[in-house]
């Protein structure tokens, strides 16, 4: 009878669970297709190592060890699960024919019932003791999340219940150090008693699981399924590259995101994925200087949205709107759900998705609805219209003129591509770096460098225009890809090889994203550059006089390319130079406020990104602030005016650092 009732239980139990996955996928097609099954080595490699590794919830040691003790353990006990629905099957069903292997098997599930039920324990203690600013205390939340944790406490006490009560009845040792140890205890219950004891324990067991399992895909816990196959079918791409609209695409009149049925699919998985962990949000220059924008909010109302969606294209019928309350046909994600405020907040830092241990694509997702506020609506902040005007007459966001680009090498004999051929190298100047006052000086400074190396090399002159990062990342990606095709024309027809540039704005979207266009070329930043020619011999850094110093990492030098060594190296061989690195520093650093095109708008709420950062620098005492970004450079200055301390406290790039140490 038993087996009966079991069979049962476990079809229906599996039927339920099925359908829900099948909702999940239905769901899902509710966004544009994409292809994410590409690479399949890289993609098993990278999930070993974020996925099952926990690699990325270890940047916080003691929520790391936590979550991979529950997570780890939840592997590990799956068989246990599956001998318990075996035994329900088949009486006495075991996995003792593994021979040799079942004796570890158990000991690993001994093991980590202890390290699953201490995860448990500290997440609670975590939650109701000591309270992280990051997690989510609404009821809601509360409820939800102590809901899965004493579920997942029980289900490993009725597995321990259920070994030691089944060793008791057979009179045999079972090999289980924790549960063997409670063996005395439950023999002193009787036969008859340990039998009601055992069924007790193994009903409970298999009933926990499979409502556990079935009630995972209607809440924020639902990663536990998704997060494994979200970080396999995360992007492989540079993480400084934002996928190209197809303006020439036949019957495309709509552009960007308006609603969850424009982004993809893997997109709309990122909401099911979202932990709501807070480490995003927590991360987020914007959120943590008290503007709107929550990442975590993002990926929450892409969840709400589909799930909104989906239950209308499944034609479910919304028979009455309450009073008040907007009728869902006709709400869309942007504006109801995400406000305009929200997304030009974004600095495209990518603190987000650094943190991010499940792999959510935060900011393409906001670039997304950027793009559709810019392009279907013209919607975006009033300084913006100045800058899109000047990029598209004057080639910059500055409304000098293409003519004045050489302006700062006046005098300096430096030859334009034209004159110079056989040039060995481009040095792509950048806008900064031709228009920006106090930017020519770290122009002058490399092409100083350069020159005391005997490095051939040539810059376009009035022939550069912007790259189109900021019209790119502000949404405007028409205006983006027509200077992206008219420099990459240039480019070409000088046959150009080799690229430096001293912004890594101008550098991530030369070497990331002019390969989308037929423009594929060596692009190096100058600290790479620069660092490559003191190894070589070429340049020898001598005695340095500027102290203490402490170093700011570009968010698109580091997070977006993977570029922290460099700059550091180069300042570590000066003698004289003592560097400090800050709290929030190397991938954990905290943006200056002007990417993502944030350099043209004003700050009206909450306080400065670039006040914040210059704080941490401060806290440092350092003599010198150290960049390598021409944005950087404006935002700490600025930021060291605002606290008075630009008297004390000099920014300085790197390449001056570099040449003033050789004079």
């Amino acid at each position: 009878m038993k087996q009966v009732v079991f069979t049962f239980i476990i079809l229906l139990s599996f039927g339920i669970f099925a359908f829900s996955i099948r909702r999940l996928f239905q769901y899902l097609a509710v966004g544009k297709p994409e292809n994410r099954t590409d690479h399949i080595g890289l993609r098993i490699k990278k999930t070993l190592a974020i996925a099952i590794g926990q690699k990325k919830l270890f940047r916080e040691p003691l929520a790391g060890f936590m979550h991979a003790f529950i997570f780890w353990g939840f592997l590990v006990l799956l068989a246990a699960v599956a001998e318990a629905i075996g035994e329900g099957l088949i009486p006495g069903f075991s996995f003792r024919f593994l021979g040799g292997l079942y004796k570890p098997l158990v000991f690993m599930e001994e093991l980590f019932s202890i390290l699953v039920v201490l995860g448990v324990l500290t997440a609670l203690i975590r939650r109701y003791i000591f309270k992280p600013a990051r997690l989510d205390y609404s009821l809601h939340a509360q409820i939800d999340a102590t809901a899965i944790l004493c579920t997942i406490f029980l289900i490993i006490v009725s597995l321990i219940g259920q070994n030691a009560a089944r060793s008791a009845l057979a009179g045999a040792e079972n090999g289980r150090f924790l549960s063997g140890a409670l063996v005395p205890w439950f023999v002193s219950f009787g036969s008859e008693t340990n039998t009601i004891v055992f069924e007790t324990f193994w009903w409970a067991h298999i009933l926990l699981i499979l409502g556990f399992l079935n009630y995972l895909p209607y809440s924020k816990h639902c990663h536990v399924l998704t997060s494994v196959p979200n970080v396999f079918l995360s992007s492989l791409d540079p993480p400084g590259q934002l996928k190209p609209i197809n303006f020439e695409a036949e019957g495309v009149e709509k552009f960007g995101a308006s609603d969850v049925e424009d982004l993809t699919w893997k997109q709309l998985l990122d909401g099911y994925t979202c932990t709501e962990c807070g480490r995003c949000s927590d991360a987020c220059p914007a959120n943590s200087t008290g503007k709107s924008l929550s990442p975590r909010k993002i990926m929450t109302d892409i969840r709400k949205r589909t799930e909104e969606k989906g239950r209308m294209l499944g034609g479910k019928k919304i028979v009455h709107v309450p009073e008040g309350q907007k009728d869902p046909a006709e709400k869309k994600l942007l504006h109801d759900y995400v406000t305009a405020g929200e997304l030009f907040a974004c600095t495209t830092c990518m603190a987000c998705m650094e943190e991010c241990p499940v792999m959510n694509e935060h900011v393409p997702a906001i670039v997304e609805m950027r793009r559709s506020l810019v392009l279907m609506e013209s919607n975006f902040p009033p300084e913006v219209q100045s800058v899109f005007k000047n990029l598209e007459t004057n080639f910059s966001p500055w409304a000098f003129p293409p003519s004045a680009r050489t302006d700062w090498a006046e005098g300096l004999d430096i030859p334009l591509a034209a004159q110079a051929p056989d040039a060995e190298i481009l040095f792509w100047v950048g806008c900064a770096g031709a228009f920006d006052e106090r930017y020519k000086k770290v122009t002058k400074a490399f092409a100083g460098l350069m020159k005391k190396a005997g490095i051939r090399f040539a810059i376009l002159g009035s022939e550069e225009k912007c790259t189109g990062d900021s019209a790119r990342r502000l949404g405007n990606e028409y205006l983006a890809q027509m200077l992206m095709k008219e420099n990459i024309a240039t480019l070409n027809a000088y046959k150009v090889k080799k690229i430096v540039t001293s912004c890594p704005h101008c550098f991530n979207t030369l070497k990331n994203e002019y390969p989308q266009f037929g423009g594929t070329y060596e692009v190096l930043h100058h600290t790479e550059f620069l660092m490559s020619l003191i190894r070589e011999g070429k340049l020898k850094a001598e005695k340095g006089n500027v102290g203490r110093i402490t170093y700011h990492d570009s968010c698109y030098l580091g997070r977006y390319n993977g570029m922290y060594s460099e700059p550091r190296e180069i300042l570590q061989s000066i003698d004289g130079i003592g560097l400090v690195e800050m709290k929030h520093s190397r991938s954990k650093g905290f943006c200056c406020g002007a990417g993502g095109g944030r350099m043209w708008m004003e700050e009206t709420e909450g306080t400065r990104v670039n006040e914040k950062r210059i704080e941490q620098a401060l806290a440092c005492k350092p003599d010198t602030v150290a960049t390598a970004c021409p944005f950087c450079m404006t935002m700490l200055e600025d930021g060291l005016k605002v606290k008075e301390a630009s008297e004390t406290v000099k920014v300085k790039d790197v390449a001056e650092l570099l040449l003033d140490s050789m004079r």
